[in-house]
């Protein structure tokens, strides 16, 4: 084994990088907020480049390929931060800042998923590198790519608030758009299918959630919640007025909104504002106004902030106050970035507990109940009552397969084991189609199309109490391609100008959750064509589709994130 040099101690796991917390318009005292991450040790190459994250620092639209940032080796025993002392322009005017903190943010969003479900993800492109470009253009937009296996982040020039003169803009620089981007990557990886816009929920529902990704990793740093509290991040005590959900939202976040938006209006900084905006109490998921997915996607941010804040509020009950109804603000401080990370991990988790087709946000929900049920059966902390009651008033309610507290109902299926061998079925996907096949009727998986069993994947995941449960999550889908005129004879409706000659492929699949004994806990599934409610699907499906463009231009979904980034942008530009 490896050893530090002259000990028999082992290598460090972890190395310390400064980061710009959000972004460089977000200041204190004229300075930018900086913050220093733990990320992931490892052997490096000049880029930084290591196992997962390589970073390609080439500038397509000036033809400029920077110079590699060189961090130390992953075997030194020293690992030293060479921006930790820099001055902020010497931060802004280097190009290998650039290149770490991008490097950084991701490998911190990638750890934080790993930690959440309790093994490696993958990325959602081929190869076991993602590319990430820090200046990859001169243009207002970031995306990711699965064709490219690369995160572009663009650059340029742009006004802040209150000034004449104009400054170049990295979006490589802002904390939220690198974990989005991020986000996208390992999204993809672990549910494939979810970048097909097949209904307005799961069109909607990448964008919502790597909003939701972003918002909760920036939120839980302790620097950005000091700086937002009450414009007093350097007072000790801090007034209880300000710690209601109400207050909260009228001066923390819309605080935390209006510098995220200063720089990077349309890029990502409306995520959290426009959210803000859509007050509790309204039916969105039948408006009008939000069935397109720029605007569907904030209802699910919006009832996840809404949560936040209120796990937030109750933790502070158990703060005492000091003098005069004040609370000790560091003590504030922590609750609220533990609040955002418990919440992270909540909603990382839940997405092992989603189908891998056709996804709708009641059926998240009730993955979100359910994975905390899992680890916290009796809901001491009160978050699901929470996320209850805030996804409610934005008109999601759990899955209709739920049971009555909204979480899964659990498998009482008779399954055939003896056909498997218990050990290579919980991580070998040929043993995994072998139950699936032996058990396919008790599964209702029907006698059309074709299955395949895409994932088999350990988890293990550890309560607040210590308490570590493991389990296997294995994803398997169902395919039907046929031609379109053949439609009507399953009861699917055939969208008006779709070829009849044209290829459709119909999805079914479903998440299997085992135990660490190797029974079924769970199947979440949505069926291929079991039942007059499949049919309906099928057929909003290939019509929402349709809609979309996704049959008349195959290229549509290579190129979504760009496209959608940039309308994005661009329509906030106008409405500022």
């Amino acid at each position: 084994m490896k050893n530090v040099l002259g000990t028999r101690h082992g290598l460090r796991t972890n190395r310390s990088l400064t980061i710009i917390a959000q972004d460089p318009s977000f200041q204190i005292d004229n300075k930018i907020l900086r913050a220093t991450i733990e990320v992931p040790a490892e052997e490096l190459s000049p880029g930084p480049s290591g196992y997962r994250v390589s970073v390609i620092d080439y500038d397509a639209t000036a033809n400029v390929l920077y110079a590699p940032l060189e961090l130390n080796s992953g075997l030194d025993e020293n690992y030293p931060d060479p921006f930790a002392d820099k001055s902020d322009q010497e931060l802004l005017d280097n190009p290998g800042f650039h290149a770490q903190n991008a490097y950084a943010i991701v490998m911190r969003i990638l750890a934080r998923f790993e930690l959440a479900l309790g093994r490696r993800v993958a990325w959602g492109s081929s190869g076991h590198q993602l590319h990430v470009a820090p200046h990859a253009f001169a243009e207002p937009n970031a995306f990711y790519s699965r064709e490219d296996r690369a995160l572009f982040f663009g650059y340029f020039e742009g006004v802040l608030d209150g000034r004449k003169t104009s400054q170049t803009v990295f979006t490589s620089l802002a904390h939220d758009v690198v974990a989005h981007e991020t986000t996208h990557a390992l999204l993809d990886g672990l549910r494939q299918r979810y970048l097909e816009p097949s209904s307005p929920d799961q069109a909607a529902f990448h964008e919502g959630f790597a909003d939701i990704a972003a918002l909760l990793s920036v939120l839980s740093l302790d620097a950005i919640v000091r700086a937002v509290l009450d414009g007093k991040p350097d007072d000790r005590l801090i007034d209880a007025r300000f710690l209601t959900p109400e207050a909260l939202i009228d001066s923390s976040l819309m605080s935390l909104a209006k510098e995220m938006g200063q720089e990077l209006s349309g890029i990502r900084g409306s995520a959290l504002r426009q959210s803000l905006k859509l007050e509790p109490g309204h039916d969105y998921m039948n408006d009008e106004a939000f069935q397109e997915e720029h605007r569907r996607g904030e209802i699910l941010v919006a009832a996840m902030l809404r949560s936040f804040l209120d796990i937030w509020v109750a933790r502070l009950q158990r703060v005492g106050t000091i003098s005069r109804g004040k609370k000790d603000r560091s003590l504030v401080v922590e609750e609220g970035a533990k609040a955002a990370d418990h919440l992270l991990t909540m909603a990382i988790r839940a997405i092992d507990y989603c189908p891998p087709v056709d996804l709708t946000f009641s059926a998240y929900l009730s993955a979100l109940l359910t994975v905390d049920r899992e680890v916290v059966p009796d809901d001491r902390y009160g978050y699901r009552e929470a996320l209850l009651r805030n996804f409610a008033s934005y008109g999601i309610a759990p899955s209709s397969s739920a049971d009555v507290d909204g979480t899964w109902r659990r498998s009482d299926r008779d399954m055939v084991y003896s056909r498997t061998h218990f050990d290579s079925m919980l991580r070998d996907e040929e043993e995994m189609f072998r139950f699936v096949w032996e058990n396919r009727r008790a599964l209702e998986l029907g006698e059309v199309g074709y299955i395949e069993v895409q994932s088999v994947r350990p988890s293990t995941r550890i309560a607040p109490d210590g308490f570590v449960l493991r389990e296997t999550i294995a994803e398997y889908v169902q395919m039907l391609t046929l031609q379109a005129q053949e439609l009507k004879d399953l009861g699917v409706d055939i969208p008006d100008g779709l070829d009849h000659w044209r290829n459709v492929t119909l999805f079914g699949g479903g998440t299997l959750v085992f135990d660490e004994y190797g029974q079924l806990k769970y199947q979440i599934a949505n069926h291929l064509l079991n039942s007059e409610a499949d049919i309906g699907r099928q057929s909003q499906r290939i019509a929402h589709l349709w809609e979309s463009g996704f049959y008349a231009d195959p290229a549509v979904a290579a190129s979504r994130f760009a496209e959608l980034h940039m309308a994005r942008a661009m329509a906030d530009r106008v409405s500022l």
